[in-house]
């Protein structure tokens, strides 16, 4: 403790007290004061940020011994017991803030709770780090004269802040009363004066302000899709995808419908807020967080009971450039994927092809091959439909009603390139100008849909691809998948884990003996026990043994006998790459049985 004492003539404070109190050891100590004087005082950050965020250190502990230390009262809040008349007095307080004040309340986590019901015309200020300096600024400027910082638990703060968390906007706070007096019945034939009332409605309320926070959320939260889904005459429903699963995040039921979608095809580019019949897309591109994060907007018209309300389900896709500065070695791949794949890549020509599912990240597979092999020296092409991210020292190319996907390869064979990325293969056509590009001395980068690498033959012989071409055009194929990450917080051991269950996945006896198996628990950090994603690959390279197998195709290609001298050659299935994972701890049984059930 002397030693620890002594560093930078730091006496016995509060880094001292969480090692008496055994919430840190003294060497986290000592390693995140050295992280604090490296990092230099433009970071602004404290001891207490640092052993949270870089150490995984317990938030609750760390930040409750502090309201310890600095006398802080803690309070214990049931967010489940507000009643509308608390949530709106929340509400109001945030909502009357100034605009920049507000969002630095959302940043610290700051919120107004009550009157204190003991000293009457003195405002309860909540958060779960009492200690920021933005939290005493914020506090002058509520309505109160008089304010006390209190200490509440992380996950209390965050469970109240999802019950008000329109408050970005200051649309729930709105009375009821602002919505009375509203035509509630407008005739389907007077489609101006339709259009006035959701204009009317739409003004009268903050929706301009809560759609934009819903892109503001979800980016924050990492979300890779934002779901608007309709289900009544005043009733949207907000879903974010995280980690590959779909959770509520708000239910709206202020206004209608039709106006939340008006709101949301006003903030994208090729929409037309007036029709409600057809099937549209759109872009969007805002500044997040000093970011600049483009949206692919999907929509298709929907029926409800209300036979009268034109329902329309809106899908937003997430497309955060920095996810493409993945390198390989940060992909996930096992030994012997990853050297199959560099090996493919780094082949002058040849023909890469990534198959699976929507959403399992062939698109980041594909950019980060993209990128290893990219070089002033050469011409690389794209053909996407629609470009989703702009790539330095690449020219890509954007579908339009006059090009479609076969012109635009058709002319690339013209436009000299050195590596072409043709996006998906949909058909005949577009299979066999992908091989011709790939036999006539470039590397071509594809993806297709199927469940495994192997299938991905069978699809392409199928399409009409002769057993020749795909023997000497093809280098790789990679199927991949993503799965759930436990959170290394909050995960527990399996004490009595599902033998049969294990074995029937691939297990051995002997590695069930030997490795612990772990479950997901949930907390603060975390999403229902999951945090963060990790790529499962099976990569089918092909050597000369494959070749032959392909190019001695009769009718059909023989999966199977593929499947089996691939796995000679050393290729891991994608159940083969899940199981590594569980036996390191990473996922779950559950998790393994869910995405790789194409292998039972």
């Amino acid at each position: 403790m002397a030693e620890i004492a002594n560093i930078r003539g730091i006496k016995k404070d509060l880094g001292d007290l969480l090692v008496e109190k055994e919430i840190i050891s003294a060497e986290q100590l000592l390693r995140a004061l050295d992280k604090l004087s490296q990092e230099g005082h433009d970071k602004r950050r404290r001891l207490p940020q640092v052993l949270v965020e870089d150490f995984h250190v317990d938030h609750d502990k760390v930040y409750g011994e502090i309201a310890n230390y600095y006398a802080f009262r803690k309070l214990e809040i049931s967010p489940e017991s507000m009643d509308d008349e608390n949530l709106a007095f929340i509400r109001r307080e945030m909502n009357n803030l100034p605009a920049n004040v507000k969002t630095l309340a959302m940043d610290n986590r700051v919120l107004p709770y009550a009157e204190d019901l003991e000293r009457p015309g003195r405002l309860l200020v909540i958060t779960p780090d009492p200690t920021k300096r933005e939290v005493y600024i914020i506090g002058r400027s509520f309505s109160f004269q008089k304010f006390e910082i209190c200490y509440v638990r992380l996950a209390q703060w965050q469970e109240l802040w999802q019950r008000v968390n329109i408050s970005r906007s200051g649309y729930a706070s709105l009375e009821s009363e602002a919505r009375e007096g509203m035509a509630e019945d407008i005739p389907e034939e007077d489609a101006d004066m339709y259009e006035q009332v959701l204009e009317e409605e739409i003004n009268r309320s903050g929706l301009v302000s809560l759609v934009e926070s819903v892109f503001i959320d979800a980016v924050r939260m990492g979300a890779s899709d934002i779901h608007v889904v309709p289900r009544g005459e005043r009733k949207t429903e907000f879903h974010f995808r995280i980690d590959g699963k779909l959770t509520l995040w708000y239910t709206n039921m202020e206004t209608r419908a039709e106006a939340v979608a008006a709101v949301v095809k006003d903030r994208a580019m090729n929409l037309d807020r007036f029709e409600r019949n057809m099937a549209q897309d759109g872009f969007a591109q805002f500044n997040i967080d000093k970011k600049t994060v483009r949206f692919r907007v999907s929509i298709i018209p929907t029926i409800g009971k209300e036979l009268k309300s034109k329902y329309e389900s809106i899908v937003i896709r997430v497309l955060q450039e920095p996810l493409f500065s993945t390198r390989l070695e940060d992909m996930g791949f096992d030994r012997f994927s990853e050297n199959v794949f560099r090996k493919a890549i780094t082949k002058p020509y040849g023909m890469i092809i990534v198959t699976g599912p929507t959403g399992s990240g062939k698109s980041t597979t594909l950019f980060s091959a993209l990128r290893t092999v990219m070089d002033p020296s050469l011409n690389v092409i794209t053909v996407e439909d629609p470009v989703e991210y702009f790539i330095e020292g690449a020219r890509q190319v954007k579908l339009n009603p006059k090009l479609d996907f076969e012109g635009a390869l058709r002319a690339i064979l013209r436009h000299d390139p050195d590596i072409v990325m043709v996006g998906e293969i949909r058909d005949r056509q577009t299979a066999e100008i992908a091989v011709k590009l790939a036999n006539t001395g470039h590397l071509t980068l594809a993806t297709l849909h199927t469940n495994d690498a192997v299938s991905a033959i069978a699809r392409l012989y199928k399409m009409g691809v002769e057993p020749f071409l795909l023997a000497y055009s093809i280098n790789i194929v990679l199927s991949q998948r993503l799965m759930r990450k436990l959170c290394d917080r909050c995960k527990a051991v399996v004490e009595d884990p599902d033998r049969e269950a294990l074995l029937k996945l691939g297990m051995k006896e002997e590695e069930i003996a030997k490795h612990k198996i772990y479950r997901a628990v949930g907390c603060s950090n975390c999403l229902k026990g999951y945090k963060g994603r990790r790529a499962i690959h099976e990569a089918l390279y092909f050597t000369k043994a494959i070749r032959q197998l392909v190019l001695k195709a009769g009718e059909s290609i023989d999966e199977e006998v593929l499947r089996e001298q691939a796995s000679k050659e050393g290729m891991h299935t994608l159940r083969m790459s899940a199981l590594d994972l569980l036996k390191n701890g990473i996922t779950t049984l559950e998790e393994v049985a869910s995405v790789t059930v194409e292998d039972d």
